[in-house]
């Protein structure tokens, strides 16, 4: 390790430790005005982590505190790891963001022609939300949720708007499944969790033993209570984490693998609708101006359990803010954390966009 290397990693632990007692009131306020049982979080500068904490409890009965090994459900933040899957596919010639739906998915109605694999990713395909099939409390195969989705009439033409589809976020597991050979959440783990060290990263289950696994949690009535647990494993919001495993990632994402730049940059660049505007939203990451700069970023919601995560491109700065509850706004507390570091960021982008509500 050389010098400069060394003074470069001292410079970046000491911004995290200036920032650290504005990161920690901001987060004890609103961990008392969101009734939150425990919180995560972690602050990255080019591939480093510079702030990282455990608040609060990942179990409430047996009163363990969070630290950054707590592992969480992520949501629908898992989207951008499914995302990445296809691109890494996309990356090796195995499929176009342009070949259709149909190509993969033969007794897919003829209503889906025009689907392409950028319209999946990207939320225009016009597909439903929730396949009608789909019940948190039954397991079953992804394509019987698919399938479930042929009879009806597709919301918009591909292409036309973009509205958030979990439907097409099972599609494209589906199709990675097919695709690789193997089942998605081993490709996952073969391309992505493995090689990455990203050892607490694996997909949610409600019957395996899972170390240090934080209990789900919903503010009711004015107390605090126990969250339904989901038997469902959901492509669409697959993924248990930590933030100790998200910075690894954050850091992979500095580097040409398993992603190239090239990827990157158009997962994290608005997709055009027919007409020509913009969405604000690429593949498996909602893409925004705040403060007068470009953020990729994406929220995840699962029984019990909020979270988000944002990257500042141009600045090489990411936060990850993970929580055991069902009720909580992290997104509220992630930009109050970002605006630490890049004030002005916390305001409202001024386009007016809603951000893309954070779903399972």
């Amino acid at each position: 390790m050389t010098f400069a290397y060394r003074t470069a990693l001292f410079l970046l632990a000491l911004a995290g430790f200036i920032h650290a007692d504005q990161v920690d009131d901001i987060v004890k306020a609103e961990m008392t005005r969101q009734h939150i049982p425990g919180l995560a979080l972690a602050v990255m500068k080019d591939g480093h982590v510079i702030r990282s904490n455990g608040y609060g409890l990942a179990n409430v009965e047996l009163n363990v505190p969070v630290t950054t090994r707590t592992v969480f459900k992520i949501g629908s933040v898992s989207k951008q790891f499914l995302a990445s899957a296809m691109m890494i596919l996309v990356q090796e010639g195995k499929v176009s963001l342009d070949d259709s739906v149909r190509k993969f998915l033969e007794d897919a109605p003829p209503a889906w022609s025009g689907i392409t694999i950028r319209h999946l990713l990207s939320h225009t395909s016009g597909l439903v939300r929730e396949g009608p099939a789909f019940e948190a409390l039954k397991a079953q195969p992804d394509i019987q949720v698919i399938r479930s989705a042929y009879p009806l009439t597709l919301l918009f033409a591909p292409g036309e708007q973009w509205r958030y589809s979990n439907t097409g976020y099972f599609t494209i597991a589906e199709i990675v499944s097919r695709l690789s050979g193997e089942p998605w959440p081993a490709f996952l783990e073969k391309r992505i969790f493995g090689p990455l060290q990203m050892t607490a990263t694996r997909t949610t289950s409600w019957e395996d033993i899972v170390q240090n696994r934080a209990g789900g949690y919903e503010w009711r009535d004015g107390k605090l209570r126990h969250a339904l647990e989901l038997l469902a494993l959901r492509p669409s919001g697959a993924l248990l984490s930590t933030v100790e495993d998200y910075a690894k990632w954050d850091a992979a994402l500095y580097t040409e693998s398993p992603l190239t730049t090239a990827s990157r940059e158009r997962m994290w660049t608005p997709v055009m609708l027919n007409d020509q505007t913009s969405s604000a939203y690429g593949f498996g990451w909602e893409v925004q101006t705040r403060g007068g700069k470009r953020s990729v970023h994406h929220g995840g919601t699962l029984s019990g359990f909020k979270s988000h995560v944002a990257r500042f491109p141009e600045e090489h700065l990411s936060f990850v803010v993970l929580t055991n509850g069902g009720h909580v706004q992290p997104d509220r507390v992630l930009w109050k954390i970002a605006a630490v570091w890049l004030p002005g960021v916390d305001q409202a982008p001024p386009n007016g966009r809603p951000a893309v509500q954070p779903a399972n």
